[in-house]
């Protein structure tokens, strides 16, 4: 396999140092910065993952600030889920969208206070795009990148591991809220989410100089709880029906095609770009929809390109993401599937690189 080659264009973050220490075997690139994507192996990291707790660099999750009057007024008009009750505190996952209702982003909206949003972005040129709206309206708004680089800790000892860093007032954070905490003299937001299902927090560390110093921490702390340093997990994300941008949707897809449609508050989100074209989508329903897809037979191939679906030769969609679940004993995968084959238990053919498997459409994910 050919190595990336590095330079200034792909960034390393303020934890690289401990991930390369921790012996991370491979990376993807993501926002121009390097993602961890396996240690040990995606199954031995994925056992872990759910029976013990780790500390995932996650720092190409970039931050695109809003700061000023306009602010609130400006996160409004990216995204259809209705923002008029959300409260400094509280994260909402907010599909974004351009004119035309395709998706450009999924990020988690953090509301710091009336006047300051940090936006906890996917894979993609989002703050471009916030910038030209800012700028075509002529918002008093001020819309950068600030040095903010999110650190995930994910799994069931979660909250053991960063109670004994931060002290027990962790433990009482809700789930898609936060709360500030100091280290080393500094305030950082701690919310409650993450890229998986085990359960964690993803705290935002504002300033680069306290990557390594807080990685250092949280692995001396967490040595009895067998702490490993770990990343978003194929398999285990696929489980769960967590989406990846880039992979399972594009800017070719709606909200409603991806299965976000309750988080599209198309007859109140007023002032959002994309709400005329939302809701006659909703209006009509959506052509196509993502789907939890059982593949038959052995393990699969690396999913590496989207897999054509077939029912009775003609084609109905496509695989996007595929592994093997060693908990499930099958094979997991996510499609967009059309809504003539959509239902629960329609049989359909998925063309791999490998040949042609079997497929059992489901209406629920596995986690």
């Amino acid at each position: 396999m050919a190595l990336i080659s590095p330079s200034r264009r792909l960034r390393r973050t303020p934890f690289s140092d401990g991930v390369e220490a921790a012996g991370v075997s491979a990376y993807t690139v993501y926002n121009r910065m390097l993602l961890p994507t396996v240690f040990e192996s995606v199954e031995a990291d994925y056992r872990h993952l759910k029976d013990h707790v780790q500390v995932w660099d996650v720092a190409c999750e970039r931050q695109v600030e809003l700061r000023g009057p306009d602010a609130g007024r400006l996160m409004q008009m990216l995204t259809p889920r209705d923002l008029r009750r959300m409260l400094p505190g509280q994260c909402f996952y907010v599909p974004i969208v351009d004119e035309t209702g395709g998706m450009l982003n999924d990020p988690v909206a953090v509301k710091l206070a009336e006047d300051r949003w940090w936006i906890s972005i996917a894979d993609s040129d989002l703050l471009l795009w916030v910038k030209g709206i800012a700028n075509g309206y002529r918002l008093d708004v001020l819309v950068d990148e600030p040095d903010v680089s999110p650190l995930a800790i994910q799994g069931p000892k979660s909250d053991d591991l960063l109670a004994r860093v931060f002290g027990d007032r962790v433990r009482d954070i809700r789930f898609f809220r936060f709360d500030m905490f100091q280290f080393m003299g500094r305030d950082l937001a701690i919310a409650r989410s993450g890229y998986s299902k085990q359960g964690g927090f993803e705290i935002y560390v504002e300033g680069s100089d306290l990557g390594m110093p807080l990685w250092n921490e949280l692995f001396k702390a967490g040595e009895d709880l067998n702490v490993r340093a770990g990343c978003p997990n194929g398999i285990e994300r696929i489980e769960a029906g967590l989406l990846s941008y880039g992979n399972d949707m594009t800017d070719d897809n709606t909200p409603h095609e991806c299965g976000l449609g309750r988080f599209c508050d198309t007859q109140t989100a007023i002032g959002c770009i994309g709400r005329d074209a939302l809701l006659r989508v909703a209006k009509e329903g959506p052509v196509q929809q993502i789907r939890a897809i059982a593949i038959d037979g052995d393990k699969v191939p690396r999913c590496d390109r989207a897999w054509p679906l077939y029912a009775d030769g003609k084609r109905v969609g496509q695989v996007t993401s595929a592994a093997w679940s060693p908990d499930f004993q099958t094979n997991v995968s996510i499609g967009m599937v059309r809504m003539t084959h959509w239902n629960e238990g329609t049989r359909l053919e998925v063309e791999t690189q490998d040949g042609m498997r079997m497929a059992t459409v489901h209406e629920k994910f596995w986690l």
